[in-house]
């Protein structure tokens, strides 16, 4: 019988646009740091070690940590009121950035940016699977996911501008702030832009709860013994994206300083070409993955996110040649197409989470998802490519061997691990069609609970 709950194409991909601006936002306001570290530096007087942990550590572990709890809200109250209040917690402490009278403010603002953003995926991912059918899926979280290389381009770009109207006004003197540095300002203008931005989710409608469960409320040790019973399943697929989350943060983190060292290229000519790679290429390579998950399912195929991912990682493998070969052209050749097929998984990639568990625990499932990829990806990706520079091969002139070597591990890994989890993924959707709470608390009242996604 075909589920009639979902809403129309029209406000389905409304509620699309909305949140991936939400996503672009999150990460303007997650990377306008990285413009910012001399004026911060000089002002803060601090150490490029201190620096780091705020564009960097602080925030990826609260990011994740945080993540869990607000999947489980998200699995059981309104998504769009959760992640209304996520934006405003996170404009608010990125406004706050630009008040710190010290470090440790400082640090406290980054670690609430990072608590508020951490609330956008699992409402994001939630509502994306209760807005479009099965076969559909695919194109709806890539087309959301563009925001993660649109985001980084809008960062580079918007940031800029930002930071160049800041500096062109010189300190400024503001009601009840007093006196504020040009950086200050960049903060304050960016953190006043998210609350506005905010008022936008009151135009989206909280779709249906659709799928296997839908309508309950259940104790956090349902989703715990659901992950042991699925176990393989979850754990090939968080790891395998992770390897693949590894490779593309490690690669783009060192990708501009290859091509600076490498071809004594100059650091704006880079950014220009590489962030239009990011922007353009990026963005199609995850239409085209998404295009490609939907073909399959519509084809029987529902083990197409992860199908998808093996092939992704393949592909990208020769592009590895870019960082070894000695002509320019060649190399920038190979990092576009590069960035096309590392892009490819990243849209389908959350959908494998949210087709493969239960209604009442996507939220949940999403955020676990999401503490894999950032922990290994850009928590370790970066700084192991920098590892091999440094110890491995033990010269800045071979951060090109060290950028194959490590993303070529990582994308071997990623194959055989995902190839691993496919079976136990198609045995984990048979599962779900006739999963069964064990104490389910609480049934919503007056609500149609479908058996599972038509």
């Amino acid at each position: 019988m075909k589920n009639t709950l979902y809403p129309s194409r029209v406000r389905a991909w409304f509620t699309v646009s909305v949140l991936m601006l939400a996503y672009v936002l999150s990460f303007v306001d997650r990377q306008i740091l990285n413009l910012l570290v001399g004026p911060i530096r000089q002002d803060m007087d601090i150490s490029d070690t201190q620096m780091s942990l705020l564009m960097g550590l602080s925030f990826a572990i609260f990011y994740t940590f945080c993540g869990i709890p607000l999947g489980r809200i998200a699995d059981s109250k309104s998504r769009r009121n959760l992640l209304m209040c996520g934006i405003l917690v996170w404009s608010g402490m990125t406004a706050a950035c630009g008040m710190a009278k010290g470090y440790w403010q400082f640090l406290f603002c980054r670690i609430g940016v990072a608590a508020g953003e951490a609330s956008l995926a699992p409402c994001a991912y939630s509502m994306i699977s209760d807005s479009f059918t099965p076969e559909r899926r695919g194109t709806a979280f890539s087309v959301y996911s563009t925001a993660i290389y649109l985001g980084s381009g809008v960062a580079l770009l918007l940031g800029g501008v930002a930071v160049h109207f800041a500096t062109s006004q010189g300190d400024m003197t503001l009601p009840l702030i007093g006196i504020v540095r040009p950086w200050q300002m960049v903060f304050l203008i960016l953190g006043a832009i998210g609350v506005v931005f905010s008022l936008c989710l009151l135009l989206l409608r909280e779709p249906v709860r659709q799928g296997v469960g839908a309508g309950l409320q259940l104790p956090f040790s349902e989703f715990v013994d659901y992950l042991r019973k699925n176990r393989r399943t979850m754990l090939c697929h968080n790891l395998g994206f992770a390897c693949l989350t590894f490779t593309a943060y490690g690669s783009s983190a060192w990708i501009p300083t290859f091509f600076v060292r490498s071809f004594d290229m100059s650091v704006p000519q880079v950014g220009v070409i590489y962030g239009s790679m990011l922007a353009i290429c990026g963005s199609l390579g995850l239409l085209v993955g998404g295009r490609l998950c939907d073909w399959l399912v519509k084809r029987g195929h529902r083990d197409a996110p992860l199908r998808i991912a093996i092939l992704a990682a393949v592909l990208t493998l020769p592009s590895n040649l870019g960082y070894l070969v000695d002509d320019k052209n060649l190399a920038l050749v190979l990092m576009a197409f590069h960035v096309f097929t590392v892009s490819m998984p990243f849209g389908v990639g959350p959908l494998a989470v949210q087709e493969v568990v239960p209604s009442p625990m996507r939220g949940q499932a999403s955020a676990l998802y999401q503490f894999a990829v950032t922990l290994i990806g850009l928590g370790i990706g970066p700084t192991a490519v920098a590892l091999g520079t440094d110890y491995v091969f033990g010269s800045d002139s071979a951060l090109g061997y060290s950028l194959a070597v490590v993303t070529g591990i990582s994308l071997v890994l990623a194959v055989v691990i995902l190839t691993v989890g496919l079976r136990s993924y198609r045995e984990s959707l048979e599962r779900l069609k006739s999963w069964a709470p064990k104490d389910p608390t609480v049934v919503v009242p007056g609500r149609q609970v479908p058996a599972a996604d038509a």
